[in-house]
């Protein structure tokens, strides 16, 4: 079992400086690793394995945190991840937030073939074409886990899934269903419809009301939803690629709902017809 480190890790190690650059994009993608931050995803990390390799390769952490955490170190140890004790000055050095959490882990890429996707028939998908705020894409991955959706797909046009914003946002929901990446907009429709997936491009000038498309029943086979940016949405030659475009009703007096809010309201609207249905996987399922 790989052992704490006895001393505190320096700031001028060789792995705090490897671990500090995965900050930066380049760097991530050369590496093929990235940062978890926080108790939740670092146990989610911890526990998360692709193809029998665990994908929590290390860990930092201050002694408080270790401590207050020990239920976490030793799953971290478990799976094969070195662990460091560091300071706090170490911890907020790797760290990408404004106050860390004491714990900071390095974990391989885990995002799986877009191909993979498809052969698994999944029967509701979120796919993020031009979603630039990592943030939202982080939120929406999280709405999707929590939705019962069976994979996310983020297009070559949509930001990196392991920008540490994302990460945060999607609260561990990263390390729970599979997430494709850098598939451009048109194979991703082209391969969901081939699998019998229909699309509907969320559009808050969309043609079709989502109340509407619930009481004819059209929502209960699988279905992707296709996300746009948060500013301007979805461009027209992406709109036409859908089989309908779906507006969000709304039924006060705001303008509209951002992003991940409506993300939220088109996900849960397919799951609920899909379970209807007896068809997508609920979350409360044992």
């Amino acid at each position: 079992m790989p052992p704490v480190s006895p001393e505190l890790i320096s700031a001028r190690s060789g792995r705090v400086v490897a671990a500090r650059r995965l900050g930066k994009r380049n760097f991530r993608g050369k590496d093929r690793l990235f940062l978890a931050e926080g108790p939740q995803a670092v146990r989610e990390a911890a526990g998360h394995r692709a193809d029998g390799v665990p994908t929590l390769v290390e860990l930092f952490a201050t002694v408080e945190a270790a401590e207050r955490y020990a239920d976490i170190v030793a799953a971290a140890r478990e799976a094969g991840a070195r662990v460091h004790l560091a300071s706090e000055d170490v911890i907020a050095d790797i760290s990408t937030t404004v106050t860390p959490q004491g714990l900071v882990g390095v974990c391989r890429f885990l995002d799986t073939p877009f191909e993979d996707v498809l052969a698994a028939r999944p029967r509701l998908v979120a796919v993020l074409a031009h979603v630039r705020d990592p943030g939202n894409a982080g939120t929406v991955l999280r709405c999707a886990d929590a939705a019962g959706a069976e994979a996310v797909v983020l297009t070559d046009a949509s930001v990196d899934l392991y920008n540490p914003k994302a990460v945060r946002a999607s609260v561990g929901s990263l390390f729970h269903l599979p997430v494709a990446v850098g598939v451009p907009v048109e194979r991703a429709v082209e391969g969901l419809k081939d699998a019998g997936v229909r699309i509907l491009a969320a559009d808050g000038a969309g043609d079709r009301d989502l109340d509407e498309e619930l009481d004819k029943g059209t929502m209960g086979g699988p279905t992707a939803w296709v996300f746009g940016n948060e500013a301007w949405g979805l461009p027209e030659e992406t709109r036409a690629l859908a089989d309908a475009v779906v507006r969000v009703p709304i039924h006060g007096k705001a303008e509209s709902l951002n992003l991940a809010t409506a993300a939220a309201v088109c996900l849960y609207a397919s799951a609920r017809a899909q379970r209807a249905s007896g068809g997508c996987r609920s979350v409360t399922q044992s």
